[in-house]
């Protein structure tokens, strides 16, 4: 590994050596999903704990509120061919059309509502490497179905410009047997990139408190839990409140702001929002799907119920509203989602935090360490 003065060479600009990638889940490497490690990383005095994630109750208090993601994870990456036999992966992102979900999974085929922004890759047993090479009219070849590509996403960014460049993003058009949902059951399988050693199961790829399906990657924050995590965290007085914020592709190597994404905060969570923070207590959005779909229902600071597609972007300069803390993983360097975790935690910290996580050998990507940011 080299010096971290050269892998931090800007502000969370760093290179991520290719040993702290987590390649398989826990279990996969003979322990439990709670027992990876958790990073707790304190904003008033910039301290840092290192601990496993089972240790989490003893870093949150009475009175404070967990907030979690309830999306279910889709099996979203489906075979694709080229018309010349080039195997590709094709990823779904989000729907071009903004009905509600899940309309758009269990609805008939529909050429207008199965138009998706997707992206496309080379399989992951030949690198897992974002494809860019396809044309707008270009007919993929998918099992029972096909997807026209119909433009670079977003539009100003494709090889009619003056200035063109290979997109990484697209829209396409899906031909189907029958609805997305059942079709993607029969047919697609979860995303997985390069850093993955193999294949693995779709279980492997949800929370345990999974409920509604919509998003295509998992929201890998609230992984670590196990149902005997949650019952120990409210006999110690902590509260846990759900949302759903179906997730797009979260691997933007082009470090592009997050896409839009459909939310729902139903009202009871809105209310314990508002209820711990006028008690005292602190609020922890359990990932960064959580902080957008709050902060996008806040008005004036006051969590509201509310359903929708969101384009937030969270930066420091905006700031955040609604929650103290947040618990998510490492992300990658100049990813847009390290603008959110700065809003939350600081730039000094954030920095001294994933120093620490180079030093330390945390490991990275959705089947990797925690990072427990508390004010």
């Amino acid at each position: 590994m080299t010096a971290l003065s050269e892998q931090l060479t800007s502000p969370l600009d760093f290179e991520l050596p290719p040993e702290l990638e987590a390649h398989d889940p826990p279990e996969a490497r003979g322990r439990s999903r709670d027992d990876v490690r958790l990073m707790v990383a304190t904003r008033h005095d910039l301290s840092l704990v290192h601990a496993r994630f089972h240790e989490l109750p003893r870093f949150l208090r009475p009175g404070d509120l967990l907030v979690i993601n309830t999306s279910r994870t889709l099996p979203a990456s489906i075979p694709a061919a080229r018309a010349d036999g080039t195997r590709l992966e094709l990823h779904l992102s989000t729907p071009v059309l903004s009905e509600p979900a899940p309309a758009y999974l269990s609805g008939p085929p529909d050429p207008a509502r199965d138009t998706w922004v997707v992206e496309l890759r080379t399989p992951a047993d030949r690198g897992g490497r974002s494809f860019r090479g396809a044309r707008p009219g270009e007919i993929l070849t998918l099992p029972e179905a096909t997807a026209e590509i119909l433009g670079p996403y977003p539009p100003l960014c494709g090889p009619q410009e003056e200035w063109p460049r290979e997109s990484r993003l697209w829209t396409a058009r899906l031909r189907l047997p029958s609805a997305l949902g059942s079709y993607l059951e029969r047919h697609g399988r979860p995303i997985r990139y390069g850093s993955a050693s193999r294949e693995w199961p779709a279980s492997y790829y949800q929370t345990v408190y999974a409920a509604e399906a919509g998003s295509v990657e998992m929201p890998s924050a609230g992984r670590p839990f196990t149902t005997e995590m949650i019952t120990r965290l409210t006999a110690h007085g902590i509260d846990v409140a759900p949302l759903t914020l179906h997730a797009g592709v979260a691997s933007l190597e082009d470090h592009e702001p997050p896409l839009r994404e459909y939310y729902r905060v139903p009202d009871e969570t809105a209310r314990r929002v508002r209820s711990t923070r006028e008690t005292g207590g602190r609020v922890i959005a359990v990932g960064t799907t959580v902080v957008r779909a709050l902060e996008t229902v806040a008005a004036g600071g006051l969590v509201a119920a509310g359903e929708g597609w969101t384009n937030l972007l969270v930066s420091p300069a905006r700031g955040v509203r609604t929650v103290d803390g947040l618990l998510t993983g490492w992300h990658e360097p100049r990813a847009s989602h390290l603008l959110m975790l700065e809003a939350v935690a600081g730039r000094e910290l954030l920095e001294r935090s994933y120093r620490a996580a180079l030093e330390h050998g945390y490991l990275w990507h959705e089947f990797g360490d925690l990072h427990l940011l508390l004010p």
